[in-house]
């Protein structure tokens, strides 16, 4: 039997990783995919030598991000698997998806288009998709959210949300909370009396135009 075993990363090396990613997602977001490791290196306060050791050329970084954003999500998924019912776990990994996606300007869709499909990526989206499985399976089971929902769904809503928030981030910051809430609700009410939605509606155009922005 080989004694060789794979080592587990530095402490130094995993925070570099992580100021790299970070750098990357926050420089892809702002500026698109023409983003260079150069301009990631000087991004993250790290020399271009500890990009290229970590990301050997941009599929790599791209690749790289894909891999985060799943592992993100598979946690989430995880800590809504845990809670004791379907329904909290559903409307907890509904509403923290749609956190997530509120915050990344679209780079989500954009990356995952051009990021090479690797397999350690695919293997946590099959992760992930397993553990949402069960998570809506014990929600129907409970006849806590409407019939016909699967996780393929989640994408579509996270990017309606999504939407919301890249068209009122600078005016309003928090508006998508609002239409996060109605939409999980109608999804999977919550047990009980249904609370009142948070924050106020955006006005209509051309006063609230922000929303009718193409």
């Amino acid at each position: 039997m080989s004694t060789t075993a794979v080592r587990p990363l530095r402490a130094d090396a995993v925070r570099n990783r992580a100021l790299i990613v970070d750098a990357a997602r926050k420089l892809f977001a702002e500026r698109g995919l023409d983003v260079t490791l150069h301009d990631v290196a000087e991004e993250a306060g790290v020399g271009v030598g500890t990009v290229y050791r970590r990301f050997p050329d941009k599929d790599a970084l791209l690749a790289g991000l894909v891999t985060a954003k799943y592992e993100t999500l598979v946690e989430l998924a995880e800590q809504a698997a845990a809670l004791p019912t379907g329904r909290e776990g559903l409307r907890q990994y509904l509403l923290g998806a749609m956190q997530l996606r509120s915050s990344d300007r679209s780079l989500s869709t954009a990356v995952m288009r051009a990021a090479p499909q690797t397999a350690e990526a695919l293997e946590l989206r099959e992760r992930l998709w397993a553990l949402m499985g069960g998570v809506v399976a014990r929600a129907q089971a409970e006849g806590a959210v409407r019939q016909g929902f699967t996780p393929d769904d989640v994408p579509a809503v996270s990017s309606m949300i999504g939407s919301i928030a890249d068209r009122t981030r600078d005016e309003h910051p928090d508006a998508w909370r609002r239409y996060a809430l109605l939409l999980v609700d109608a999804v999977c009410p919550p047990a009980g009396e249904l609370p009142p939605l948070v924050g106020e509606p955006l006005a209509p155009p051309p006063a609230g135009c922000a929303v009718a922005r193409p």
